[in-house]
């Protein structure tokens, strides 16, 4: 499970990275708020992407029982 949050992570930060250098707006001024800001949105990534990996790993894990049970039955 530490792995799975680490790996969710490290995308969280790449995506980061790559979308704070695209950005064309003017950066802040100030240091601390260019800190803020990017370490905010790697709270939010992570937090989207949690979502979306474990939801869907837990709709997969779902249909593969069901579909596993039906298998199992199928032959009596």
């Amino acid at each position: 499970m530490k792995r799975k949050f680490v790996n969710i992570l490290t995308i969280s930060v790449m995506l980061t990275t790559i979308g704070y250098l695209m950005d064309d707006d003017i950066k802040e001024p100030s240091m601390m708020m260019r800190f803020v800001e990017f370490f905010g949105m790697i709270g939010i990534l992570f937090i989207v992407v949690s979502i979306f990996y474990f939801a869907s790993a837990s709709i997969y894990k779902n249909i593969h029982a069901r579909v596993k049970g039906l298998n199992d039955h199928s032959g009596d």
